[in-house]
């Protein structure tokens, strides 16, 4: 310094050296850019911009399983049912059956009505028909242009109903027109046309102590079950039936929980068509719950896009036809969802594809005696066609 003179002020001499020199622009933005984040950490700038947008990232992937994982600590389970013993053999008598479970049997048989909303599943339609055929009085089924989430829907029942002439004489037939409410709870479109199956059942002719088969279409009761409980007296006002639960087709079965089916002796007045827990009695192995049993890959799209739960279709790479069929033959979930359960146990020991099964025992009888029409249901036979 000339003169003698010090100067002790304190320079960056980064900062320093960009504003003594006629460096380019880029080299100044650079050097600036230095200067800025030379009192930042390192590993808190990988934390900021890297570890913070890959955990949001990730919770926008995966927040819904993150959720059900967690389910034990935020969620209680529902009340057990009491599970009823189910006895049954071909060549035991009704008398002795309805003794085993506690009942006396009848002078003659009760009526039953069987009552469902119908969508898309004419297959599974055809095997819940004729597995019931023998003992029920009246089927009763509802029909709309509209999906439970306001979108229109051909009516294919009506447009199929020439091969269903074996049930043409005992068959009351309704068609609803959706009220087509976009942005609507799909829950509330569901509850508008069980109503209207109120209304249909006593278009029906159902009467006091009929019995009333309350189930969706996939959720087919035993033909045995119905039997017994049309020629049992005594039996519960309101029962639900255990289903064995199966995904797809017959080859993956996932357990025996399936609940929501269930028989009432009607009452005028008091009973309603639900869907819902309704009593705490439950008659153990009394039929088959066959979710997504599907044809073509056409119909699980657009059951995806059509019922309830459509908001678990979080992303469109889920509607992939390709896809579908990888998920199925795995047997994995289509949305990618954990087990919903209520012990970390059961989620875990559920997690991943459902085991094949090839085990075709105790499945509906004509599903077995037409087993090349509806192949595609039975182990060993998990692709579709494109339809």
């Amino acid at each position: 310094m000339s003169d003698g003179y010090y100067n002790s002020k304190k320079t960056d001499d980064i900062c320093e050296e960009v504003c003594g020199q006629q460096a380019s622009f880029a080299a100044f933005t650079r050097s600036r850019l230095r200067c800025m984040l030379r009192g930042f950490d390192i590993r808190t700038c990988i934390f900021l911009f890297v570890v913070i947008p890959l955990f949001i990232f990730g919770l926008y992937l995966h927040g819904q399983k993150i959720s059900y994982f967690f389910r034990p600590l935020w969620g209680s389970p529902p009340k057990p049912f009491h599970e009823i013993p189910h006895y049954y053999h071909e060549n035991v008598t009704m008398e002795t059956l309805c003794s085993l479970h506690g009942w006396k049997i009848r002078e003659s048989p009760r009526r039953v009505f069987d009552a469902v909303l119908f969508s898309n599943e004419i297959d599974i339609l055809t095997l819940r028909w004729n597995e019931l055929y023998p003992y029920v009085t009246q089927v009763v089924l509802l029909e709309s242009n509209s999906t439970f989430t306001s979108l229109p829907k051909p009516l294919l029942f009506a447009s199929s109903r020439q091969q269903f002439k074996f049930i043409e004489p005992r068959l009351t037939y309704g068609m609803i027109g959706g009220r087509f409410k976009k942005g609507e709870n799909p829950f509330v479109e569901e509850a508008y046309q069980r109503v209207a199956l109120d209304q249909l059942l006593r278009i029906a002719g159902i009467e006091d102590d009929d019995l009333l088969i309350m189930s969706d279409v996939d959720e087919i009761p035993s033909a045995h079950t119905i039997d017994l409980l049309r020629w049992c007296d005594d039996i519960p006002p309101v029962i639900h039936l255990q289903l064995r639960n199966y995904l797809y087709s017959f080859e993956y079965h996932i357990d025996n929980k399936s609940w929501r089916a269930s028989v009432h002796r009607y009452r005028a007045g008091k009973t309603r068509y639900a869907h819902y827990r309704q009593a705490d009695l439950i008659l153990s192995d009394a039929g088959w719950h066959c979710s997504f049993c599907f044809r073509y890959i056409s119909e699980f799209i657009f059951k995806m896009k059509a019922y309830s739960h459509t908001d678990r279709v979080r992303f469109t790479h889920y509607l992939s036809p390709k896809r579908i069929q990888d998920v199925i033959c795995r047997g994995a979930d289509l949305f990618d969802m954990l087990p919903e359960e209520y012990t970390f146990k059961e989620i875990i020991g559920k997690m991943g594809p459902i085991p094949h099964s090839y085990s075709a025992v105790h499945l509906p009888a004509y599903l077995l005696n037409n087993a090349e029409k509806y192949k595609y249901l039975l182990p060993g036979n998990c692709k579709r066609e494109s339809g």
